[in-house]
């Protein structure tokens, strides 16, 4: 079977192969080489990509704050509204750009703040873990039977193997496991879900699933390739078959992958320490350089998903930890990819699924914790053609209501798919038939304050 997308009028033919490349990857010996297609190379595009890329945008790293952060403690600081709201951040700091304030923990971000800008009327309502964050990454209202993929996804489709992408490392990862509170792919199916690395980049060894296999060196898996080669007679006596030649073809990029040239992306200690201080020596920090270097590889979209901002308890304590974390790899992140050419082509923003409660709850059993908040919310934007150092849109005084400018999820998500040139009124391919476009189309029931013209 073969499923018709039009973009402007021009057809897209999707293989219908069972078998996902994320099942592949988990299948050992083509451990992260791909799809395997009869007669077809890994590498060869599925479907013809129609719109050249028109934006600057290039890459998306997107930094994804699971559980939901608090806007008041870290983007949107509210000193004036007491200790019920600011809780133990009183003394907010300034940063680099007029009139642009941070929490006192991000003391990096502050020396950068003309590097990104800020959307401080975030909104959707929705309080939810996993309706939000399904609504915060399509861009879609829950519930309406269709089940639509999120960005990470789209990219994939518009910038990956369907479009001409030539690369191992799959067109969309997730640093370092999977968010689990919805299907990634939606209706475009397992083969678009993101390939997540597992293991953890601040090791000593990131182990990189279907990659790098614990407890077994380079040089080992080297000499079970040679025995291998050595023992199977069947390759060398068909090697004019063209399946033959195409399992041989996927069988040396996946060693590739785990012993060659393009497996050495997740070596970060080919990076200099001092690097690598910069960002911090933990999961996150190390997670933000690893970002960095699948850029360079040519990687088009990147999920760190950092997790731990779901404090209904403790909460302040748990920000004590967090925000420096978060603070110096997103500053470093900036930085470097600056520094190397990168920033201009690359997108970040950074956010949860929603907020959490402006007032504090400081009786037992939180003691000092916040709750869902979908009214309200932050997100940081940078690079790919977004300003810098603007702030769009604000909440009031206690941060508990959008005061003006609203921006909703599409409204972001739309933005981005304009910056990295793909047509927000393309059609995307529905199993069933079903007409369903990039972006929602006027009429679709979900809310919408405009793109972030502002911004770009």
């Amino acid at each position: 079977m073969k499923i018709d997308l039009y973009t402007d009028g021009t057809p897209l033919l999707l293989s219908n192969n069972p078998l996902s490349r994320r099942q592949l990857i988990k299948s050992g010996l083509l451990a992260a080489a791909g799809l395997l297609l009869p007669g077809r190379s890994l590498a060869a595009p599925l479907i013809k990509a129609i719109n050249p890329t028109q934006g600057k945008a290039k890459a998306v790293i997107q930094i994804w704050l699971w559980g939901g952060s608090c806007h008041i403690d870290t983007f949107d600081p509210k000193p004036g509204a007491g200790r019920d709201y600011f809780g133990q951040f009183e003394k907010p700091i300034p940063t680099n750009v007029d009139g642009i304030q941070l929490n006192e923990l991000l003391t990096n971000l502050a020396k950068t703040a003309d590097k990104f800008s800020l959307i401080r009327s975030m909104t959707h309502g929705n309080n939810g873990h996993e309706t939000a964050a399904y609504l915060v990454q399509t861009g879609r209202q829950p519930g309406d039977r269709q089940v639509y993929p999120s960005m990470g996804a789209v990219v994939s489709l518009f910038k990956g193997y369907d479009a001409g992408y030539k690369g191992l490392i799959p067109p969309y990862v997730v640093l370092t496991e999977p968010q689990g509170r919805f299907s990634e792919a939606g209706f475009l199916g397992s083969r678009f879900k993101p390939y997540a690395t597992g293991g953890d980049p601040a090791q000593t060894r990131f182990a990189v699933e279907g990659v790098v296999a614990p407890g077994i060196t380079e040089a080992r898996q080297q000499s079970r390739r040679d025995l291998l080669k050595e023992l199977n007679s069947l390759d060398h006596a068909l090697q004019s078959d063209p399946q033959i030649t195409n399992a041989i073809d996927c069988e040396r990029q996946a060693y590739d992958l785990i012993l060659g040239d393009a497996g050495k992306v997740f070596d970060l200690a080919q990076e200099k320490d001092a690097l690598r201080e910069r960002y911090g020596r933990n999961t996150f920090g190390q997670s933000c350089l690893m970002a960095r270097r699948l850029v360079e590889k040519g990687v088009p979209y990147i999920t760190i998903n950092y997790k731990g901002w779901d404090t209904h308890k403790q909460h302040f304590q748990t920000m004590r930890r967090k925000l420096p974390e978060l603070d110096k790899g997103l500053a470093t992140l900036l930085q470097d990819l600056e520094e190397r050419g990168l920033l201009q082509n690359t997108i970040i923003w950074c956010c949860g699924e929603f907020g959490r409660t402006p007032k504090v709850q400081w009786d037992a059993p939180w003691n000092g914790g916040r709750n869902h908040f979908g009214k309200v919310f932050s997100a940081l934007v940078a690079g790919g053609g977004f300003k810098g150092g603007h702030v769009l849109g604000s909440s009031n005084a206690t941060g508990e209501e959008v005061k003006d400018r609203p921006v909703y999820p599409c409204d972001l998500i739309g933005t981005m798919y304009d910056l990295l040139g793909i047509d927000t009124n393309a059609k995307l391919p529905h199993p069933q038939g079903i007409e369903a476009k990039v972006s929602p189309p006027p009429g679709e029931k979900t809310a919408s304050g405009g793109r972030l013209i502002e911004l770009i």
